[in-house]
């Protein structure tokens, strides 16, 4: 009872600040205002408000919530170890296929650098002439920004 008391309230004071602007010209503010002044009133004449009470003050309801939340923690977790071991069982299996000699694993099934999954191996390094190659590069930038 209470809250479509509230519901009622608020659509009334939005519908009179709906009402102030459409008086100052602002004809298309004044609709989205009145446009969401009117949702409090629908929801109520809906039944959702009573529902939601309804839902608020039951223990059952909590306890599902509380299921939900749980579900979802245990589904992430699973995606973050997934992702930290590079991939699904399937992507490992094909993967290690194809790296065993004379074996050739499918394309379709080995995992792609466009999906977010990370290289088995690093790419190698340059192999350096002389030691001064190394810096000869990093001394070109150090110039370039007049360091």
């Amino acid at each position: 009872m209470i809250a479509e008391t509230v519901c009622s309230a608020v659509s009334a004071a939005g519908l009179g600040i709906a009402a102030v602007t459409a008086y100052r010209k602002r004809f298309l503010a004044a609709a989205r205002i009145a446009a969401y002044a009117l949702i409090p009133v629908g929801l109520v004449m809906t039944g959702v408000v009573e529902w939601l009470a309804d839902t608020a003050f039951s223990p059952t309801a909590w306890a599902g919530f509380g299921v939900l939340g749980l579900s979802w923690v245990i589904f992430m977790t699973t995606r973050a170890v997934e992702r930290r071991r590079g991939g699904t069982r399937k992507e490992r299996k094909a993967a290690r296929a194809a790296s065993e000699p004379g074996a050739v694993a499918p394309a379709a099934s080995a995992p792609s650098l466009a999906s977010g999954a990370r290289p088995a191996t690093r790419p190698k390094a340059k192999a350096a002439s002389g030691g001064d190659d190394d810096f000869s590069d990093i001394e070109a930038i150090l110039k370039k920004h007049g360091i």
